[in-house]
């Protein structure tokens, strides 16, 4: 496998949200539970707490299937023509190269997302997130951050293709997500 010569072998570990692996990235918190270089590159494991409006753009992920399981909160998720809507106890399931992007309806949306590899190249999902963010300072989300609706994209777009996952254009996500209704867009409660 082309990336995945660069970690050790995988090997048992336990380990729980902490201040140690949490970032904050982008308003949200991100826990670091798996990381690519636990598993071989095969497999990544985050704890998300993000508040309405720190959705991250649409996007694809070239090189990683992606599975949202729902611990609090309600979303809105779009994956190509689809629109589903995810309450807590819910998995969803975003496969490897598609277009997808979502909607917090609720204050606070809270879950476990995990990818896996799928071919040559290890997960790059971690890398971003740790590329991206920064070790948090306490457990809680951080007021008045730069979100990717207030940042500049061309940063996260450039950090994002280093690690497998496209940022689209919002001309291309009119066209590869034709019932998602634009970046930024307040939807408001369900």
């Amino acid at each position: 496998m082309q990336q995945n010569a660069q970690f050790a072998e995988p090997t048992l570990f336990t380990r729980h949200t902490s201040i140690e692996n949490t970032l904050t990235y982008m308003g949200s918190l991100t826990s670091l539970l798996v990381k690519a270089e636990d598993t071989g590159g095969r497999f990544a494991f985050v704890e998300a707490l993000l508040r309405k409006g720190n959705e991250p753009p649409p996007h694809r992920h070239l090189w990683e299937h992606e599975l949202y399981c729902v611990l609090d909160g309600l979303v809105q998720f779009y994956c190509e023509d689809n629109v589903v809507v995810a309450r807590p106890g819910d998995v969803v399931f975003l496969p490897q190269g598609k277009a997808h992007a979502f909607y917090i309806r609720s204050p606070l949306f809270r879950a476990f997302i995990s990818v896996q590899a799928t071919g040559e190249h290890a997960v790059g999902f971690d890398r971003y997130l740790t590329d991206m963010g920064e070790p948090a300072e306490s457990m809680d989300l951080p007021a008045d951050a730069i979100t990717h609706a207030t940042g500049d994209p061309s940063h996260a777009m450039r950090i994002a293709a280093r690690n497998g996952i496209v940022i689209l254009t919002p001309e291309e996500a009119t066209v590869e997500l034709p019932n998602y209704p634009g970046f930024g867009v307040d939807r408001g409660p369900l």
